[in-house]
């Protein structure tokens, strides 16, 4: 993945819609369009190979339109203009953490004092249970 590619091409292919954000803000929600929409088609990105631009479509499906567009909605400030460089830093966060390939997990054993404390713990529930039972005393 070449980061600087990336980020060029966000910049460059990315459009951006704005329309008014609903939360706190008095007066000024009703009249400045805030919100920010920003999308990218995902053939125009370039600095990804082709698994990772296969990665980046089965991890963000629920993000991505049928015309093959990562749509990303922001408005957490009451400025535009923070708005915009704050989507354009998610985006190009969701795009690398989606293009990464996740850690293999290696198995590991139990250690001899987990599997003698789970023995431990098995022998005294048995005892605790052996207990309730009812026993019938001989005359």
């Amino acid at each position: 993945m070449d980061l600087v590619r990336l980020s060029a091409s966000l910049a460059s292919h990315a459009t951006m819609q704005f329309s008014r954000s609903g939360g706190p803000g008095g007066q000024n929600v009703n009249k400045v369009n805030s919100r920010v929409e920003i999308r990218i088609n995902l053939d125009e990105l370039q600095g990804l190979s082709d698994a990772e631009r296969q990665r980046l479509k089965s991890v963000l499906s629920n993000r991505i339109t049928s015309e093959e567009a990562l749509v990303l909605f922001v408005s957490d400030e009451r400025s535009q203009l923070d708005n915009r460089v704050l989507a354009f830093k998610r985006l190009e966060g969701l795009i690398i953490q989606a293009a990464r390939l996740p850690k293999e997990r290696k198995p590991t054993k139990p250690t001899k004092a987990s599997r003698e404390q789970r023995l431990l713990h098995k022998k005294l529930e048995s005892l605790k249970k052996s207990r309730r039972r009812f026993h019938q005393h001989e005359d």
